[in-house]
């Protein structure tokens, strides 16, 4: 069967949902359950495993994540990589306020800092935003990640958010939905899942809008000599898309 088609990005419905929706409440839960059955926390350990420096520095490790949502996924992930990476200072990044104090409070007893940074990606690409925060906060980061995020945007959003990711950091790692037959089908039963309509819905768009063979890499920007990549289809729903700066591994 040819698993190739078109990529088509639309609107989601809980992009566009206040954060107290009960719906909007339901779908984040949702999300987590998606999260398990994609096994997107197993994949985001192994490639962060793979891409972290060495912990002997004398500056905590700056991670920053897109489109972080409530931070509860790379809360799992910082569980498992709290001894090889016992001083991080991490920036969760979404345009709503969802990290609770109780979310923070768990990271920092691994020796994670958090600090939410509340803006759209978009502008905080632009460097348009003035984005205020509670101590001062970096501008350049070790490690940029991206969970089911990136396939929100195309064309020009997409390559501007690429840029400022390209600028501000040192190695990406992006974990999307895979654009393929079988994973539309998966997408069509997450209401086995108990999710709701919401999701359902979501769930089918964002295969829609994934990515397959090499559309990362010929969107990521700069001299290709720059930069390590790599691209591949990963499990089995989804796409994986990591870039390195030559001489930072």
């Amino acid at each position: 069967m040819n698993s190739g088609y078109a990529r088509r990005v639309s609107a989601e419905t809980l992009d566009g949902l206040a954060e107290d929706d009960p719906a909007a409440i339901h779908s984040r839960h949702d999300l987590q359950r998606v999260h398990r059955a994609m096994g997107t926390r197993s994949i985001l350990l192994r490639a962060l495993r793979g891409l972290l420096p060495s912990p002997v520095r004398s500056t905590p490790l700056r991670i920053l994540e897109l489109g972080a949502g409530d931070g509860s996924l790379l809360l799992g992930v910082a569980r498992e990589l709290a001894q090889e990476c016992p001083q991080v200072e991490l920036t969760l990044l979404d345009r709503q306020s969802l990290v609770t104090p109780a979310t923070r409070a768990s990271y920092a007893n691994l020796g994670w800092s958090v600090v939410p940074m509340v803006v759209d990606a978009l502008d905080w690409a632009a460097g348009a935003a003035k984005i205020v925060v509670e101590d001062a906060h970096p501008q350049r980061w070790d490690l940029i990640v991206a969970n089911l995020f990136l396939h929100h945007f195309e064309g020009t959003q997409l390559a501007t958010l690429l840029a400022a990711v390209a600028a501000r950091s040192e190695r990406f790692f992006a974990c999307e939905p895979r654009r393929n037959r079988f994973a539309l089908m998966a997408s069509h039963l997450v209401g086995a899942l108990g999710a709701n309509a919401v999701t359902r819905e979501d769930a089918v768009l964002s295969v829609h809008a994934g990515f397959r063979g090499l559309e990362l890499t010929a969107a990521w920007p700069g001299p290709a000599d720059d930069w390590q990549l790599r691209e591949s289809s990963i499990g089995l729903f989804s796409h994986a898309f990591t870039a390195v700066r030559t001489g930072t591994l």
